[in-house]
């Protein structure tokens, strides 16, 4: 797995104001990454978007198994700074970017790695309506309620560790998925 930056010690406590989200490498990243490197060849050769990229993780990882270009989008631009220095510090060829996807409507990726974006409705939305796009969309999912799994395949479900202040506990499970075609 790749190596990333985190606080040496969590300050957080369970309120939403616990700091910034893409400071920790959540479990749906690390499972999304886990497939990924098990699976280079869905990515190896191509164009990846790691679409809200958080710690960069996912896109870290498709760079690790070949991907030909990988984005990694962010809004918050301190994330965007944390995605390159550990694409840096995991020697891998990332581009991070503050780009709205969702408003350019841009498209121009073969696969699109999403990991725990699916608690706004309308990133759930973007990804359904992506569907119909003729690239591959990856999502790493920890059960969030805003994804509707009806038109989703479950590839894999990883036991992964994360940070028991903002998940409540340290152990828990994330699943990946793609859209059924």
């Amino acid at each position: 797995m790749p190596r990333f930056g985190t606080p040496r010690r969590s300050t957080c406590s369970t309120t939403p104001d616990c700091g910034p989200y893409w400071a920790f490498c959540w479990g749906s990243g690390q499972a999304l990454a886990r497939y990924v490197l098990d699976h280079p060849e869905l990515v190896s050769g191509r164009r990846v978007l790691d679409f809200g990229a958080g710690c960069g993780i996912a896109g870290i990882a498709a760079a690790k198994a070949g991907a030909a270009h990988v984005t990694a989008t962010e809004i918050d631009p301190l994330a965007v700074v944390a995605i390159e220095m550990n694409a840096r510090l995991n020697d891998a060829a990332v581009e991070p970017s503050r780009e709205d996807v969702i408003q350019t409507g841009r498209s121009d990726w073969q696969v699109l790695l999403a990991a725990d974006v699916c608690y706004w409705i309308s990133n759930a939305d973007w990804l359904h309506r992506l569907a119909g796009h003729d690239g591959l969309v990856l999502i790493g999912d920890p059960g969030r309620p805003g994804l509707d799994k009806s038109n989703l395949q479950e590839l894999a479900r990883y036991r992964v560790r994360t940070v028991p202040e903002i998940e409540h506990h340290s152990l828990r499970e994330a699943a990946v998925y793609c859209f059924r075609r």
